[in-house]
This record gives C-alpha cells, sequence and structure tokens, in this order.
C-alpha cells in the first residue's frame, strides 16, 4: 500500500514562490531598494552562496532541523537573488529555472515518469547506471564528447576528485576491489617517500597529490563521501584538542608550556574518554 504523502496545494506554493520573488523585486528597486542589494551581482553573491551550503551541511551533521530549515531558507534566497539578476538582464527567470529543472527531473527519470517503461522495478544501482547513460547522452548533445566534461572545477577539491573517479568508473576504468585500492596507496606512499628523500619540492607535491587522489578512491570504493570523511575527522581532532587545552588549563598550563609528552598523554586521555 502506498504511502500518502501530502503536499502544500498548489495555490499556496504559488502565493509564496511569488512573495519570495516580489520582496527580491523591492529589495533590488533602482530607487527605493535596498543599497546593499542594489550593489551586489554574481560575483559578489557567489562567497555568500558557498557559505550558506556549507550551514546546510552543518545542520544536517548537527541533526539539527530547526537550524535546517532556517539555513534551506537562506540558500533558497540565493536562487531567487541570482535568478532576479538574471531577469534584470533578459537572461532568464526563476520560471525558467525552476521548469527547466523539472523538465531534467523527468527526462532522468523515465523508470518513473514514462508509461511505456518496462523498467519499473530498477534497484538504486540500475538507477544510477541509467541516469549516467542520460547524462552522458546529454553532453553529446552539447558537444561535450568526455564522459569527465561538466565536472564542475569549483567543487571542493575532494568531491571534484571522487565525482572523477567515479565518472570513470562508469565507463570501466576502475580498481576491481578495495584490496586493490589499499595496494595501490602502499606503492603511493613508497613513491612520496623517495620524493621526499630527494628533497624535490614540485616531486614530493606530486607524490602527495596522488596519495590524496588514492586516498579519495579509497572512500569512494568503501562507499563514503569523502568530504564528509574528513570534516568528520576535522570535528573529532577540533573536539579532541579543546579537550587537550582544557585538561591543561585546569593544570595551571597551556599547550605553549608543556612539552610534547604532556601533549600525547592528555590527547590520549581524550582517545580514551570517547571523544
Amino acid at each position: 500500500m502506498d504511502t500518502e504523502i501530502k503536499i502544500p496545494s498548489v495555490t499556496a506554493v504559488s502565493d509564496i514562490v511569488q512573495q519570495l520573488l516580489d520582496i527580491m523585486i523591492r529589495l533590488r528597486h533602482p530607487t527605493r531598494g535596498c543599497p546593499w542589494d542594489i550593489q551586489q551581482d554574481y560575483q559578489s553573491i557567489l562567497p555568500h552562496t558557498l557559505e550558506e551550503s556549507y550551514e546546510v551541511a552543518a545542520a544536517i551533521e548537527a541533526g539539527d532541523f530547526d537550524q535546517l530549515q532556517d539555513e534551506l531558507g537562506d540558500l533558497l534566497f540565493q536562487i531567487v537573488f541570482y535568478c532576479q539578476m538574471a531577469q534584470e538582464e533578459g537572461r532568464f527567470s526563476f520560471v525558467d529555472v525552476a521548469t527547466g529543472l523539472a523538465d531534467k527531473l523527468i527526462r532522468r527519470h523515465p523508470h518513473i515518469f514514462t508509461e511505456s517503461s518496462t523498467a519499473t522495478k530498477l534497484d538504486a544501482a540500475q538507477v544510477v547506471d541509467k541516469w549516467e547513460a542520460i547524462k552522458q547522452h546529454e553532453r553529446q548533445q552539447k558537444q561535450q564528447h568526455s564522459v569527465l566534461d561538466d565536472v564542475p572545477t569549483a567543487l571542493p577539491a575532494l568531491n571534484r576528485a571522487a565525482k572523477l573517479q567515479q565518472r570513470a568508473a562508469h565507463v570501466g576504468f576502475d580498481w576491481s576491489s578495495v584490496e586493490s585500492v589499499l595496494d595501490k596507496i602502499g606503492e603511493e606512499l613508497d613513491e612520496l617517500r623517495e620524493a621526499i628523500n630527494s628533497g624535490d619540492q614540485d616531486h614530493m607535491a606530486a607524490e602527495l597529490g596522488d596519495l590524496m587522489f588514492t586516498a579519495v578512491n579509497l572512500a569512494r570504493h568503501l562507499k563514503f563521501n569523502p568530504e564528509t570523511v574528513v570534516r568528520s575527522a576535522n570535528s573529532k581532532f577540533e573536539r579532541r584538542f579543546r579537550f587537550v587545552e582544557q585538561t591543561l588549563q585546569q593544570q595551571g598550563s597551556s599547550c605553549a608550556e608543556v612539552d610534547l609528552a604532556a601533549l600525547d598523554q592528555a590527547w590520549s586521555l581524550a582517545k580514551h574518554s570517547g571523544l
């Protein structure tokens, strides 16, 4: 039995979207708008968009859904802002963006929206394969013939590495097992040691990059998002290091005043405390 999904009425959605668009028009009005909003352009807004995206991620990682609702609103504001600037220049509108998205979702889910489709029982892996095949067809229509075309260069480096590897894997260019990737990591680590011994800075940087790129491959084979894994490691380090600082402070000292052995001892205590 299908679970009933309750969604707002079309009228309610239309009304609130129109209110958002009207607010943005007013904020950008050349004589009666907000001075800050009027001054903005695509480049000046971009850092705010990236910041809002990471704040969405932080809310999800914290499991704070009240905060997530607020941050998603802030991210939506960024989209409305870009659309208003584009409409002022006669490029496209919010409706154009939403229409394009709807068309793309339908086009990329033929197993859901095409009545004649016989692939309604696809599993998740088959859906991904079909999705990639459709995207590759779209790239060819855009005269983009490489499977690596349109992987955004602005992606965080770890995520872009995983995306490039994933694209290559879809055409068979991939390690056969986790063990193969681990062996490659060992190989890259040996090459990095050689580079360090040579004292060649460029060689060291190249080999270190290869090692990190292979580590991303390992994350992908283990079904982890590398950016998420490193963000989690960052949070763990921060918790433990703050514990070290607090522990030393309670002892009337600080990190700068003790030797490495004392720091290691406090760090071990942080680990054993479950942080």
